[in-house]
C-alpha cells in the first residue's frame, strides 16, 4: 500500500502560524480638493517627476506650460487668470460637443443618482447593446456588427486581428499608406509609419507600405502578393497633416478589393464621427470599408469609448461560433455602463442638434476664410486643405517666407527649422490672441484645426481676425515676438 505524504515545504506552509494583522499607514496622498487648488509651479514639479520631463520642453516653448485650466464649458477653456481660450484644438478631434454639453452632464448624472451598473461583464449590459445599436444605425450598408473599447488604438487593434482572421492564415500581410497613424500599441504601431513612434519596437514584419493615394501601387502589390488579406487606411490622414486622397481613389480601391478578395479597413478615429460633414468621412464618395473604427469624440468628451463596426459576413468568419466567439471578446471595460449612455446621448445630441451639418456648412465657412488669408499671406501660407472641421493650414518652408536675399543661406537650415513657424504662430495665437491649435505628427509645418462641431461663424471670424493679425506682423516680427517671450 502507497502512503501519499506531503512535501516537507507545503507541510511547513500549512503547519505555519498566521501572521500577526499590521498597521498600513497612509501614504502621502495628494486630495481632490488639493489637486484642483495645485499651482503651475507644483504641477510642472509633478509633471517633471512623475509623467514625462521631455514632453514639458516642448509645452515651455510654446508657452503652453504657463496654463492651468480651472474650467471649460463650449467652445472655450478658462485659465487660472479666468482668460477665456477658444478651443481650436478640439483634442485632436475628440470634443465633438465642445466642453461639458449640458445634457451629457444631465446623463451622466442621473446615471450616478440611481446608482445604475458599471461593469457588466457576466450579464449583458442594456447600455452596450443599446450603443451598438445606435451604432449600427449611424453606419451604411452592412456595418452592424459591434466591438466596444476605450480608445483608438484598441478600436483599431480589434479591426485588424477582425480582418487577418477573416482573410485566413494563408493572407496575414497588411498594406498600409505613407505617413499613416492608427495607433501606439503594438498590433497598429506595425501599420504607422512613424519611426519616432515605432521607436525600434520589435513589430509585426512583412506588411506592405504604399504611397497614400496612390491605387497603381495598391494594385501592383495586390498583384504581387497573394498573402496580402487586408488594408488599412485612414480616410484622411491626420497626423500626415490633413491629406486627402482623390474622390475617385475611394471608388477604385472598393473595386480593386472585390477583385482582389482583399478586406478594406477605413480608420475613422479621428475623421469620422461627422467632422467632415458628414457622419464617416468615407461617405463623401459613396463607398462602404469592410470594418471601420470610432474613438475620440465617440465618448462626447466625458469618456473613453471607442468601437470597431464592421460587416456581418466578416464578422461572422472570424469569430461566429461558440469555439471562436470569445477569441477577441469585450474587455473588462468595454462597454463600460456610464460610458455607453454617455456615448448613447452623445449620437443623439449629434443629430438633434444637426451638428454633422453645421460641420459641413460652418466648415466650408472656415475655408473660404482661410483661403482669402492665404491669398493675402501667399509668401507664408502655402496651402489651406480638408473638409468640415478638419483643416490643415500649411506654411511654406521657413527660408521661403523670408527677402529673397536671405533664402539660399536660410535654405540649408530648412529641415531643421520645420516646424518652427506653426510653432511662432502657435505659441502666439495662445499668448496674444487666446486661441489654442494643434500641430501634426509628420508634416510639421501644418497647423491642425479641429475646432468642436459647436463651432459657429462668429468662431471663426474670432479664429480667423487673430491668426489675419499675427501675420500681418511679418516673418521678422513673429520670429522676434516669439523669442522675447522665450526670454521672459
Amino acid at each position: 500500500m502507497t502512503i501519499m505524504t506531503r512535501p516537507a515545504e507545503a507541510r511547513t506552509l500549512v503547519n505555519a502560524p498566521e501572521l500577526a494583522p499590521v498597521s498600513i499607514a497612509k501614504p502621502d496622498l495628494i486630495t481632490v480638493e488639493e489637486a484642483k487648488t495645485m499651482d503651475v509651479a507644483r504641477m510642472t514639479d509633478l509633471f517633471k517627476a512623475h509623467i514625462n520631463p521631455g514632453q514639458l520642453h516642448f509645452m515651455k516653448l510654446l508657452g503652453f506650460h504657463k496654463v492651468k485650466v480651472e474650467r471649460a464649458e463650449g467652445m472655450y477653456y478658462f485659465d487660472q487668470d479666468g482668460r477665456k481660450i477658444l478651443d481650436f484644438f478640439g483634442g485632436f478631434g475628440s470634443l465633438a460637443f465642445g466642453h461639458n454639453h449640458p445634457r451629457l452632464l444631465e446623463a451622466r448624472k442621473r446615471f450616478q443618482d440611481e446608482k445604475r451598473h458599471e461593469i457588466a461583464i457576466a450579464f449583458m449590459s442594456q447600455y452596450a447593446t443599446a450603443l451598438a445599436h445606435n451604432l449600427a444605425q449611424v453606419s451604411p450598408g452592412d456595418l452592424d456588427m459591434v466591438f466596444l473599447g476605450s480608445t483608438g488604438s484598441e478600436a483599431m487593434e480589434a479591426a485588424v486581428k477582425l480582418a487577418e482572421r477573416a482573410a485566413g492564415p494563408k493572407r496575414p500581410k497588411i498594406v498600409y499608406a505613407e505617413n499613416s497613424f492608427h495607433g501606439k500599441t503594438k498590433g497598429v504601431l506595425s501599420i504607422t509609419d512613424g519611426a519616432l513612434y515605432r521607436g525600434e519596437f520589435r513589430l509585426v514584419d512583412g506588411n506592405v507600405r504604399v504611397p497614400f493615394g496612390d491605387i497603381q501601387a495598391i494594385e501592383n502589390a495586390f498583384r504581387s502578393d497573394p498573402a496580402i488579406g487586408s488594408i488599412v487606411l485612414e480616410t484622411v490622414q491626420g497626423g500626415g497633416g490633413i491629406v486627402q486622397a482623390d474622390g475617385m481613389f475611394w471608388l477604385k480601391l472598393r473595386a480593386l478589393c472585390d477583385k482582389y478578395n482583399v478586406i478594406w479597413v477605413a480608420d475613422e478615429v479621428q475623421c469620422g464621427y461627422g467632422r467632415t460633414g458628414r457622419f464617416y468621412a468615407f461617405e463623401h464618395y459613396g463607398v462602404v470599408p469592410d470594418i471601420t473604427a470610432l474613438a475620440k469624440s465617440l465618448g462626447g468628451g466625458k469618456a473613453a469609448v471607442g468601437a470597431m463596426i464592421a460587416k456581418r459576413d466578416i464578422y461572422m468568419k472570424a469569430y461566429g461560433t461558440p469555439k471562436t466567439a470569445m477569441i477577441h471578446a469585450a474587455a473588462t471595460f468595454g462597454g463600460i455602463g456610464e460610458a455607453s449612455i454617455t456615448a448613447i446621448e452623445a449620437l443623439n445630441v449629434l443629430y438633434d442638434e444637426n451638428l454633422i451639418e453645421n460641420a459641413a456648412s460652418t466648415g466650408d465657412y472656415l475655408l473660404k476664410r482661410l483661403k482669402a488669408i492665404q491669398a493675402k499671406y501667399p509668401s507664408i501660407v502655402k496651402d489651406v486643405r480638408g473638409k468640415g472641421f478638419m483643416v490643415g493650414l500649411e506654411f511654406h518652408d521657413f527660408s521661403q517666407t523670408l527677402p529673397m536675399v536671405l533664402r539660399p543661406v536660410v535654405a540649408l537650415l530648412d529641415d531643421k527649422l520645420k516646424g518652427s513657424l506653426s510653432g511662432f504662430v502657435g505659441a502666439l495665437l495662445l499668448r496674444d490672441y487666446d486661441v489654442l491649435v494643434a500641430f501634426t505628427e509628420y508634416n510639421r509645418n501644418v497647423i491642425r484645426l479641429e475646432p468642436p462641431l459647436i463651432c459657429q461663424p462668429e468662431h471663426v471670424d474670432v479664429f480667423c481676425d487673430a491668426l489675419d493679425a499675427l501675420l500681418g506682423r511679418g516673418i521678422v516680427a513673429i520670429v522676434k515676438d516669439f523669442v522675447k517671450s522665450q526670454v521672459k
